[in-house]
């Protein structure tokens, strides 16, 4: 690891070029998840650990010198609409090429669609790489991914030969355009509309706000998934339609042809994430505008919400891997800048010591290192259950992990989009007055992370989802899966350490199982508005408790590494480990206190509160 400062092509001083820790990577995938058991299933049976370090060495290369040094001059240097077009730093798509040239937009895929049949697990672990290095430009070929495994899941063949295949080569790009302006997240009052042709394709025409990636020059062409309403639709979200509706349309080879009728209405600038164009996208105002349904009419919300559900998980590990970095460059630089002295230390002519020596600098470190570690390994375990989903060796297990990941996707989404700024907002207070300024990388992280809790729907939405709706699905089935498999490693702990905080948890579940079902109750009455008033709080609750279990987990994996080899190489990582969990289960679990009173109580402070009253 390089320490000391040093300026990149801008003059930003950055810390070094660690993006995450590596070790902890490791520590995730083969000591608490055992991603190397996924070689034994069929799919991934031509993989093995080597090939996996192999793939994550090519994504931190690459994150580093392609995607790190432009982070802070995209950032100042926004994109722009000149003369029709879009432009941006060339640096972006020479980055963007070579995430393409490497697979990692196909990556996933099977082996016949250019991809590498990598598991869940290990390409979330290499997208870790790039979202820490540069958010702005890694949002482009996410984005492109998730796009393109909606029509590989529902588009027609047709569709798959003409859209799919460029986008997972990198020619094209992709985009998700769902919100409206008077519409928000509000999706059952869209306005945009469909009209049939007698050429099979549907006439769009509407306007969409807040698409990023919506207008750019860095691929051939970009496709759009529009939900729209066929004319004489349904209301509401029952009346919603996919469709495909390309920048350019194709023509008889299928190469983008003549432009179709989508144009850019504006840009809009950010407080972060400015590398990422943010377009107001105008369809079918001065040209006809075509578009291709997918799948079946009104279906496309359910299609929608695969896009969404995979972005919610990438948004949720984006704010990870953004808090992650923020706390890495903290801890350098708590360790190389050096001031005052211990309060022991009355000479004032001795030497002032790093201030990772002052123990409320450590307390900020801690902090950040309970969060964000226990974010990640959250987020590790939801790309594992993705893998289960899709390759466990049994059908009942493959429905598990569905179930379970449903029920998480909520929690995966919020929490690390929530404490990921509050790291952010304490490497900045590491750094004192640098960090408040754009010399150092801190203040950008802060700006980048603050956009996670707001976008793929809002942490209040998915507080909504989570107590409205994932908890209850199957009767329940999902939170009774996820109350066993905690289970499970509250049995599984030894030592007396591990065993005391197994205690503390087994306790906070128990009280949020009853509260629960006070709630459940609250909800099946006739007015749900009361119960739903304090959904945040449920899912602070839930999430706290979600990341003290992945603690657990941790330090169960850690006792285990200390018993093996307790004066190793690898003995100060895992005692490291251990802190960080007495700090979570010291510091954080018992914070839920409040919470499970104002929810068993059905606290009506804020349901009560009137706007004439403000």
């Amino acid at each position: 690891m390089v320490m000391g400062t040093f300026p990149n092509s801008d003059g930003v001083r950055f810390m070094s070029d660690t993006l995450l820790n590596r070790r902890d990577l490791d520590f995730q995938l083969y000591e608490a998840l055992d991603t190397e058991s996924l070689c034994e299933r069929e799919r991934f049976a031509e993989h093995s650990r080597e090939t996996f370090s192999a793939v994550i060495d090519t994504a931190d290369r690459i994150a580093r010198e392609q995607f790190a040094p432009h982070n802070s001059v995209a950032d100042k240097e926004e994109p722009r609409f000149e003369d029709g077009k879009v432009t941006m730093r060339p640096e972006v798509k020479t980055a963007m090429d070579a995430y393409a040239e490497a697979g990692f937009i196909a990556g996933r895929y099977d082996y016949e669609l250019g991809g590498m049949q990598l598991p869940e697990t290990v390409m979330t672990a290499c997208n870790g790489f790039f979202m820490a290095a540069n958010p702005s430009t890694a949002g482009y070929p996410f984005l492109t991914t998730a796009a393109a495994n909606v029509i590989r899941t529902f588009g027609s063949s047709e569709q798959q030969q003409q859209f799919l295949e460029p986008m997972l080569a990198g020619r094209f790009t992709g985009t998700m355009a769902l919100t409206e302006p008077q519409a928000g997240s509000s999706l059952a009052d869209l306005r945009t509309t469909a009209t049939p042709t007698d050429e099979g394709h549907y006439l769009i025409k509407g306007a969409k706000i807040y698409i990023s990636g919506g207008e750019h020059e860095l691929s051939d062409n970009i496709v759009n998934l529009v939900l729209a309403r066929i004319r004489g639709a349904p209301a509401g979200v029952k009346g919603i339609s996919m469709f495909i509706v390309p920048k350019y349309r194709l023509d008889a080879e299928g190469n983008p042809g003549e432009r179709n009728g989508v144009e850019l209405a504006g840009l809009i600038h950010k407080l972060g994430y400015r590398g990422t164009t943010s377009t107001a996208l105008s369809f079918g105002s001065d040209n006809e505008c075509h578009g291709y349904l997918v799948g079946e009419p009104h279906e496309g919300l359910k299609y929608m919400f695969q896009m969404m559900n995979e972005a919610r998980l990438g948004v949720g590990f984006g704010a990870t891997a953004i808090g992650y970095r923020g706390y890495l460059h903290s801890l350098e630089y708590a360790r190389d800048r050096r001031q005052g002295r211990h309060p022991s230390d009355k000479d004032p002519s001795s030497e002032p010591i790093a201030i990772i020596e002052h123990a409320d600098v450590r307390r900020m470190l801690l902090a950040q290192k309970s969060w964000m570690e226990g974010a990640f390994a959250l987020c590790m375990y939801g790309a594992r259950l993705m893998d289960d989903s899709h390759t466990a060796p049994g059908e009942q297990q493959r429905h598990e992990a569905r179930q379970m990941l449903d029920l998480l996707t909520p929690v995966i989404k919020a929490w690390p989009s929530e404490y990921g700024p509050r790291a952010n907002d304490l490497a900045i207070q590491v750094y004192g007055g640098a960090g408040y300024t754009r010399e150092y990388p801190v203040e950008q992280c802060w700006r980048d992370n603050r956009l996670n809790p707001i976008h793929e729907g809002t942490n209040g939405i998915q507080a909504m989802d989570l107590l409205g709706r994932k908890v209850w699905q199957g009767s329940g089935e999902a939170i009774q899966l996820l109350f066993g498999a905690i289970q499970r490693d509250l049995e599984a702990a030894e030592g007396e350490q591990c065993q005391q905080w197994a205690y503390s948890l087994s306790e906070t579940l128990q009280q949020a199982g009853q509260v629960t079902q006070v709630l459940g109750k609250a909800l099946g009455q006739e007015s749900p508005e009361k119960a739903l008033a304090n959904a945040s709080v449920y899912l602070r609750l839930f999430g706290h408790i979600t990341v003290a279990w992945m603690w657990l987990r941790q330090a169960n994996a850690a006792t285990a590494g200390l018993t093996r080899d307790p004066e190793g190489d690898d003995a100060a990582f895992y005692r490291g480990k251990l802190q960080a969990a007495q700090y979570f289960f010291h510091w954080e679990l018992p914070t839920v206190a409040q919470d499970l009173v104002i929810l068993r109580n059905m606290d009506d402070t804020c349901f009560n509160m009137r706007d004439e009253w403000f």
